[in-house]
Formats: C-alpha cells, structure tokens, sequence
C-alpha cells in the first residue's frame, strides 16, 4: 500500500514536472534523463566501492533506460512494478547490491541501479553505495 502511494507520487511529480515544461515551452529535452556516452566523457576520480551523494547522480549510460525516468529519476508508469519490488525493498531494510556509475567530473553517470536510485531520491536518502568505475 505504501509502495503504491509512493509510486504514485512520483509518477505525478513527472507527469507535473512535464506538463509545466510544456507550458514553459521548454520542450522534452528538460523532462528526460540525459545520455552520457562513456566513450565521450573522460573519468575523474577515485574508482571502487563507496557511498555517494545521490543528487550527484546526473545522468545514464543506457539510451534505454533515459524514457524510463526524468532528471530527477522520477519514475514513469511502465516501471511501477520494479519501482514498487524495489521500493518495499528499500523500506522493509533489505540489503540490496550497490548501483553502478561511472565518475565524470564532480558528477556521476549510472550504469546500472536506476530504480534504485529513483526510490533512493523518493525516500530522501542522501546517499547510496554505489561502485565508482
């Protein structure tokens, strides 16, 4: 029940966040995830294990899943079942494997882990374990 609920309020924090940059004539470009191309961007930092600031997750490698969720990894209605599966995880206190990122700057792009970061951002949580590549 408190999965739905959350879900459902994410879900609508998108669909608010698209509708006023319609209005703003912003267009789609503000309301999806951006693409970073590994092959593009050169990696900075420290690489392995470690807990990062989620708000430094600024984008994905994977064009798949950028319609997935918006820039601030809200969610959209075709992942409420994983949302949700990853949601009570999170909430029932359940170990889940670190996300995967690669460090690009002072950012990070995700590889692998965006529903986990979705629901990390839902539940105000400022960090996550993360493998840094």
């Amino acid at each position: 029940m408190e999965a739905d609920r959350a879900f459902t309020a994410a879900f609508r924090a998108r669909r608010r966040a698209a509708l006023f940059a319609r209005l703003k004539r912003v267009g789609r470009t503000v309301c999806g995830l951006p693409v970073y191309d590994e092959a593009m961007h050169r990696r900075t930092g420290e690489r392995g294990f470690r807990e990062i600031p989620v708000e430094d997750i600024a984008g994905t490698t994977e064009p798949n899943r950028a319609a997935e969720f918006d820039q601030h990894f809200r969610p959209t209605a075709r992942t409420s079942c994983r949302w949700k599966r990853v949601f009570m995880a999170f909430h029932g206190g359940h170990s889940l494997p670190p996300i995967s990122v690669i460090a690009v700057g002072v950012d990070y792009e995700i590889r692998d882990g965006h529903h986990r970061v979705s629901v990390a951002k839902t539940l105000g949580m400022p960090t996550i374990h993360a493998i840094v590549a």
